[in-house]
């Protein structure tokens, strides 16, 4: 009789301990494979180090109105007064005091932390946002297209190849600029909220292809395998075929595949606003800080290093907890 992948997935968790470690295959007894994903993933200490960064930049974005509160600085605001005569943050270290903790940007005078803390919100929600849409886009087309088959493999296929050869680049420097003439004229201010909503359309515009190829593929493999058969000759309806049988099955790769797209949508982000396509100066953004960043690399080093780091730390830290993430749902990985 023929398992389903999430019962092989403990069987071979415990089948890999060997027989001259029984009572070890003894501890894993009756245990999910989830569980067994958690205990792998537990004493992995990369992925500890790095889930605990990721929990304190989250944290850091969610409380981003009380940070605000007790730091008593807005985004927005500028201190001319703390600028001498060049535009130059007066003090050491780009004018870190106790009341502005990494100092201040030259020429406007704005906090640089508090516009990191809430850069840092904006990135986040915008990598969530379209890593969920894309998620949910490339699961759908991709069970769709792997199960059914046939003219509807062809077409979703065809879709698939089609946007795959369309340049990212090229289309989202088109096409943002164009969606935000469409709705506000050249001498309009383009709302933050807008140009949020138009990067995560771009991003899940684009994104979708790797999750739904991922996904037909895995179905593929699945829907001839005895307990879908059984499932389908007891008159299974396409629905519960989709979502009771197949995607429990195929939910550690999915898993694996949204924590490694957010950094990826992360830096997307950060460059599409550095050539000054994405975000402006009005919406605080790891990019812009960056590019404005670029006339002070020698005279305010520390200007364009801390976002920088930021961002690297961000994005190191979804990418080493992806890659331990794959290999804890991996039960033939040697960590």
């Amino acid at each position: 009789m023929s398992l389903s992948p999430v019962e092989g997935v403990a069987l071979a968790e415990i089948e890999s301990t060997g027989d001259g470690d029984a009572p070890k295959a003894k501890g894993f007894v009756g245990r999910s494979p989830g569980q067994l994903a958690w205990v792998r993933l537990r004493g992995d200490r990369t992925a500890m180090i790095s889930a605990a960064m990721l929990v304190f930049f989250v944290l850091l974005a969610l409380a981003v109105p009380l940070i605000q509160a007790l730091y008593g600085v807005g985004p927005r605001e500028q201190f001319q007064d703390r600028l001498d005569g060049f535009g130059m943050p007066l003090g050491y270290a780009g004018g870190v005091t106790g009341e502005h903790w990494i100092g201040l940007e030259p020429g406007l005078g704005r906090d640089i932390f508090i516009r990191m803390v809430h850069g840092l919100r904006t990135s986040l929600f915008i990598a969530f946002a379209a890593a969920v849409i894309t998620a949910a886009f490339g699961i759908l087309l991709g069970t769709l297209a792997g199960y059914l088959g046939g003219w509807i493999d062809a077409v979703i296929n065809w879709i698939t190849d089609l946007t795959l050869a369309m340049p990212f680049l090229i289309v989202a420097l088109a096409l943002t600029p164009t969606i935000a003439l469409r709705f506000y004229g050249q001498r309009e201010a383009v709302p933050p909220t807008f140009q949020i909503g138009v990067l995560i359309a771009i991003f899940a515009l684009f994104g979708w292809t790797s999750t739904a190829r991922l996904v037909r593929g895995q179905v593929i493999a699945l829907r001839e395998r005895e307990f879908v058969e059984a499932a389908r000759a007891s008159g299974a309806g396409l629905g519960h075929m989709l979502f009771r049988q197949l995607l429990p099955n195929i939910w550690a790769p999915i898993l694996v595949s949204f924590s490694l797209a957010v950094p990826s949508y992360i830096t997307s982000e950060a460059a599409l606003s550095f050539i000054g396509v994405g975000l402006t100066d009005e919406t605080p953004s790891f990019g812009r800080m960056i590019y404005l960043s670029l006339d002070y690399l020698q005279t305010d080093p520390v200007y364009v290093f801390f976002p920088g780091i930021t961002i690297f730390a961000l994005v190191l830290a979804f990418n080493l907890f992806g890659d331990a993430l794959r290999d804890a749902l991996d039960p033939k990985s040697s960590r």
